[in-house]
């Protein structure tokens, strides 16, 4: 089973990052827009290594404790890389002055435009030890150092 699949799952004028400003802004005004944010991703923001090797864009992300197959979805929609994941921990322990349980859940996602010319197709997943590794191959051109901006003092 892949991975990563095709699907056209935001429109292209959903913010692509987000930070807490962000969340804060479009929570005050729920209420008031209604269902019109409904569209809009809901999670923290899952902090990645991104890296060019041997041609190939590679995206690691630290997710320990997930199943993959269940708690990871990864989309390629309008040239942006939509990387998804849920967590769900549950533990329950029986003690002589009652029970105990404890829950932590939530979900993560970064989104991340593919560098001109990807092709989706080509796109690779891989999990292992906690780790998700996302393999884009990019064209040759992507490798090509910076170019240094000098800054004057005005």
């Amino acid at each position: 089973m892949s991975l990563v699949k095709r699907e056209n799952a935001w429109p292209l004028d959903v913010v692509l990052t987000e930070d807490r400003v962000d969340r804060m802004f479009r929570d005050m005004f729920r209420g008031l827009l209604g269902d019109s944010w409904a569209g809009l991703p809901e999670g923290r923001p899952i902090k990645v290594e991104e890296f060019v090797e041997d041609g190939t864009v590679v995206i690691r992300a630290e997710l320990p404790g997930i199943d993959p197959d269940e708690d990871v979805d990864i989309t390629v929609a309008d040239g942006v890389l939509h990387v998804v994941a849920t967590r769900e921990e549950r533990s329950e322990e029986e003690r002589p002055e009652g029970y105990r349980s404890e829950f932590h859940y939530g979900s993560l996602e970064r989104h991340i435009r593919l560098p001109e010319g990807a092709d989706a197709d080509d796109i690779t997943a891989t999990y292992r030890d906690g780790i998700l590794e996302v393999r884009i191959p990019a064209p040759a051109d992507i490798e090509k150092p910076a170019a240094k901006v000098e800054i004057t003092r005005g």
